[in-house]
């Protein structure tokens, strides 16, 4: 946990109020164990969870933030229903420093109870049931300094004038900080928002401004519509100076971008796309937009990446800012990605939210599911469907592990709750969700989900709402005669095409099915054996390290789906057994399950049957789809993990890739192999180390010399440039690092002022940074306003360097957050991380900063997690394993039981085997492989 705040100033309150405050002050820390005092009232409440007899049903507040002192002032008037006798109300206060509460016309007494972020008003008498009440709390707090409740943020004019503006991100458990609240997901409420500001200032709230009132010469109260009925962490205000573009959507709804004001140029794009999205949701779930604007704000300081609030999204600047001449295609790729996330949330989120933490991912793993089924209509050219793979092999990666946890998973407290934003939340979250669509087939997933919306509008639902919602679909699919029977269940007819999801007979249980991959961690290894035409099939639990063997017992329901030598058209098979066999007419050369890798789940092939693929990919890899050659090439890795296949046939299936030349395939095998050098870089085993650096450039050399310096080409093309140079500039691939080096020095020549191509600027720039010269530039340009859309590009060419006091540098400036945003420093600490010079500077970094990295970052923030997991992810030996597990045991409280800690040490020892196995091997191998 952060330490608590110093008490902001009293100077200024009302004689009787100074002292309820210091009289409070004294209750407050007697029950925080802190100064003795009235220790007679003991806290009436003793759960992390609040009571469910006292409901919220409005909140009016007046919130009223000093920019200059940093400070705020607020009143909540909250009324509330109470549904039995109640001598205490109970919500979450954390930081607020209450002056005053009441209840109706009655002062109440307070108490707080800070290890639970709670307050507790006592009534003269008891509530009672059935009645409803006013409960008012006026109260003071601080601006926070992290990036969480209502915090601060800065940036610099052109001229390099500070300015300050304040903004809210209240998820999961912050809206607690910034006004009192009854802060769980339940506890829906309508929300009447007024702020107080300068008149130079502009406030924004999640709905529209209705009036402004003047208070005196210096002040006015800005007064926003009463929203609809919505949960606390939704919640948001900013008052900032910033500029804004707007636009009318084609279902009349406001759309506006908003920016600090020598960014709105930047702005254009992503209202175009905003546009266009909110349009397509509203048609794709037939239910309306309920809110009359829509206004997209890009913050300077940003934790994530952005912020469903209803009404008012929030975004960091990179992940909302566009600039068509200097914006790179990955870029606007991702843009575009992550507005269409946070307006999913509108609907997957926001009208419709969980009951609680525990399935977060109905909100997360939707939202990310969504981006790919809107954008893929909305903008087909940037082709994200060849991205949305590669995200559910990252979620595997984390899912292997012991340490994984279910989809759904209980949590209580606030860093546990933050736990749950991970890639299991949201990204195999949104696998399972695409294989469930593809199970199913569009149109009945389609029904399901917004017979889901429609029934659970501005109300909160768990995992088996969604199941139910699916279950009871029967719309007519082409031909196919669906019936719907007396129990409820879709049946399909016996004359079905032979792709038929389900047969005659067979009930299709959405829930059962479903309940394997949500509440059960981990994904199932599908062993594929051919004998003839009978095709013999297990499932097992994947998983990495020690326990691979010892088997936990899971039962996946996996939809399995084929194509063979002989058939392209795609079979289906839904395996609920251990062992299950199929038999096909006829036998076939090879089989490939897994189709377009639409499963959630890795195959090994037993016998001849990686053989047969890996002769297949040989001699005709177009055979196959670019998803089906990527799933391969990531499915042979994994079962090397687990000692399934050896590491030299692995390595045989890579030899082809000197013919790829997409770019799922050719990025999924960079992926697989250029981890393993980077293990030994932190090891002493140079001589293999440099071989197979030197195998890889190799292997993409024909298609790294094909690759155009220039804008030009389709988005995957342009974004397949920007990965291939940039991994040939620093693995130091010569005709590479000469033609860089050459648009580096123009480029320095003009003073910066020579427009290099978006795409390959990450490679000139890395190949810049090598020289002290050239570093220092970079970061004299870094600091100039006209190159704020190229900072992150630019950042990671810096960590490239091998001097370590420059290395050193970055690291210590990213803390201290004035010439590199604070933001930022996840990111670089992961990147120096990196670097074979920059590895140890890393782990000391994280040492010696533990405790300032949590209170800026928060316990159990997937940032925090990003720099644990970044720093260790590469170490392989016993004395790094020894360190690491040394440091965490050593920390107090909740640190030393984070997830990510876990994760780590996991990951090492897996490391650790990996390298005992398969260094000799892989050493072998190279001396007959050579390219």
């Amino acid at each position: 946990m952060a330490a608590p705040r110093p008490a902001a100033s009293l100077r200024g309150l009302p004689a009787p109020m100074v002292s309820v405050v210091l009289g409070l002050a004294v209750v407050a820390s007697s029950i925080g164990g802190g100064l003795g005092g009235d220790s007679s009232a003991p806290f009436p409440w003793d759960k992390v969870r609040l009571p469910e007899h006292v409901i919220p049903l409005h909140y009016h507040l007046l919130i009223h933030p000093n920019l200059t002192t940093q400070t705020f002032t607020g009143t909540a008037a909250i009324d509330l229903t109470v549904t039995r006798q109640t001598s205490a109300v109970i919500l979450h206060s954390k930081r607020l420093h209450v002056a005053w509460a009441a209840i109706g016309a009655q002062e109440a007494r307070v108490l707080e109870q800070q290890a639970l972020e709670q307050v507790a008003l006592l009534p003269a008498e008891p509530l009672r049931a059935g009645h409803n009440y006013t409960v008012t709390i006026q109260y003071t707090a601080n601006l926070s300094d992290s990036f969480h409740g209502f915090y601060k943020s800065t940036y610099r004019t052109q001229e390099g004038e500070l300015r300050v503006l304040a903004a809210t991100h209240f998820e999961p458990t912050f809206a607690r900080t910034a006004f009192p609240c009854f802060d769980e997901p339940a506890f829906k409420a309508r929300f009447s928002v007024k702020i107080r500001r300068e008149p130079k200032h502009l406030a924004l709230s999640n709905m529209p401004l209705m009036k402004t009132v003047n208070i005196n010469s210096w002040l006015v109260e800005d007064h926003f519509d009463t929203s609809v009925k919505m949960s606390t962490y939704l919640v948001a205000f900013i008052v900032s100076d910033f500029k804004s573009i707007s636009k009318i959507s084609s279902h009349g709804v406001n759309i506006s971008v908003y920016v600090v004001p020598e960014k709105i140029h930047q702005a254009d794009y992503a209202l175009d796309a905003a546009v266009k999205l909110l349009d397509f949701y509203e048609d794709y779930f037939s239910i309306s937009y309920p809110l009359p604007k829509q206004d997209l704000a890009a913050i300077p300081d940003f934790q994530s990446g952005a912020m469903e609030n209803w009404g008012l999204t929030t975004y960091r600047e990179s992940a909302l800012l566009y600039d068509p001449d200097k914006s790179s295609a990955s870029s606007r790729l991702w843009i575009t990605m992550i507005i269409a996330h946070e307006l999913a949330h509108q609907w997957f989120g926001n009208l419709v939210t969980m009951e609680w933490w525990n399935d977060l991912w109905l909100n997360e793993g939707f939202a990310k599911f969504m981006e790919f089924v809107s954008v893929n209509i909305t903008h087909p050219e940037l082709k994200v469907e060849d991205y949305f793979l590669s995200n559910c092999f990252d979620a595997m990666e984390v899912d292997a592990l012991n340490s994984s946890h279910p989809v759904s998973t209980p949590v209580e407290d606030p860093a546990q709750i933050l736990e749950m934003f991970d890639d299991v939340s949201y990204v195999k979250g949104s696998c399972i969700l695409n294989m469930l669509k593809d199970y199913l087939t569009d149109d009945v997933f389609k029904a399901g989900l917004v017979q889901y919306l429609q029934k659970y509008s501005y109300q909160n639902t768990k995992n088996e709402d969604l199941w139910n919602s699916m279950t009871n679909i029967c719309p007519t699919v082409g031909t196919d005669k669906s019936e719907q029977q007396g129990d409820g269940f879709c049946r399909r007819n016996q004359q079905s095409s032979s792709n038929a999801h389900w047969t005659k007979g067979e009930t299709l249980d959405v829930k059962a099915m479903m309940n394997t991959w949500t509440l059960q961690k981990g994904f199932p290894l599908v062993t594929v054996t051919v004998r003839g035409k009978n095709v013999h099939l297990e499932q097992e639990h994947y998983m990495k390290g020690t326990d691979s063997h010892s088997s936990t017992g899971y039962l996946w329901h996996i939809p399995l789906t084929y194509i063979t030598s002989k058939a392209d058209t795609v079979q289906r098979f839904l395996m609920t057994t251990k062992t299950d066999v199929i038999i096909l007419p006829e036998e076939v050369g090879w089989i490939k399950f897994n189709v377009y890798m639409n499963g959630y789940y890795i195959v090994h092939y037993e016998d001849d049957g990686w053989d047969h693929l890996i002769n297949l990919l040989k001699e005709n890899h177009t055979a196959i789809s670019n998803n089906d050659r990527a799933s391969l090439i990531n499915n042979i890795f994994q079962l090397v993990r687990i000692k399934k296949i050896p590491i030299s046939k692995a390595l045989d299936l890579t030899l082809y890739l000197k013919r790829e030349t997409q770019i799922m395939p050719v990025l999924q095998g960079m992926n697989e192999l250029v981890p393993i050098y980077k293990l030994m870089e932190k090891r002493d085993m140079d001589d293999t180390e440099k071989q197979l650096k030197e195998y890889i450039v190799n292997l993409f050399k024909d298609l790294i010399d094909k690759q155009l310096w220039s804008d030009d080409g389709s988005v995957s093309e342009r974004m397949l440039r920007q990965s291939l140079l940039l991994f040939a500039c620093v693995r130091r691939y010569q005709p590479c690092v000469d033609k860089a080096e050459e648009y580096f020095l123009k480029w320095q020549k003009s003073n910066g002022t020579l427009s290099l191509p978006a795409d390959v600027k990450t490679a000139v720039y890395a190949v810049g940074a090598q020289t002290s010269e050239g570093w220092d530039f970079l970061l004299s340009k870094y600091r100039q306003h006209s190159f704020s859309i190229d900072k992150s590009r630019i950042e990671l060419a810096l960590s490239f360097t091998r001097n370590k006091d420059k290395l050193q540098w970055l690291l210590d400036q990213g803390l201290r957050g004035d010439i590199i945003k604070t933001q930022d420093l996840p990111h670089i600490i992961v990147y120096v991380a990196r670097n074979p010079s920059g590895y140890q500077l890393a782990w000391m970094f994280l040492k010696e900063n533990w405790e300032k990295l949590v209170e800026k970052f928060e316990l159990g923030s997937s940032s925090i997690a990003t720099i644990v997991t970044g720093v260790t992810n590469q170490y392989s030996t016993r004395l790094q394993l020894a360190q690491v597990k040394e440091f965490f045991s050593s920390l107090e409280g909740k640190s030393a039981q984070l997830r990510c800690i876990q994760q780590a040490i996991e990951t090492i020892e897996d490391n650790i085997q990996w390298m005992d196995k398969n260094f000799e091997d892989i050493k072998t191998w190279l001396q007959k492989n050579h390219l």
